[in-house]
């Protein structure tokens, strides 16, 4: 399972990233100052159980805005930085921080392997036409 972001650093406006990495970083928040902590916390429980739920998450600009510090810090924090985790942490911290400085929302969906596979597969999603050359 993966989470998809909107606002990422792909081509599309999109990043993707496997659920267990999104839910290791709350293990993480208390090498974080308490209210900033808190924040991540609540914003990593409110992801887990919206991926349990299977509804997407959309979060106003300026919840985006708020969690951009709180995520950055996280991922430069000293017991996690060396870590695969720190690198969605500082992507997530990037596309919050496009979400609110675009004034849109910031939209989390769980995407299981077999969504994936079928966007690929119906060549719908995250295909680009090649130009044909006569």
């Amino acid at each position: 399972m993966h989470l998809l972001t909107s606002h990422g650093a792909d081509f599309f406006g999109e990043d993707r990233h496997p659920l267990a990495h999104v839910t290791a970083l709350a293990g993480y928040t208390a090498c974080l100052p308490h209210n900033e902590g808190r924040l991540l916390s609540a914003f990593l429980t409110q992801v887990t159980d919206t991926a349990a739920n299977g509804t997407p998450r959309s979060l106003v600009p300026g919840q985006a805005a708020e969690l951009v510090d709180p995520l950055r810090a996280l991922a430069h924090a000293r017991f996690i930085r060396s870590k695969p985790v720190a690198t969605v942490a500082a992507l997530l911290a990037e596309a919050a921080a496009r979400a609110a400085a675009d004034g849109e929302p910031w939209t989390l969906t769980l995407q299981t392997s077999e969504d994936h596979a079928a966007l690929q597969n119906s060549g719908s999603h995250h295909k680009v036409d090649q130009p044909t050359h006569p």
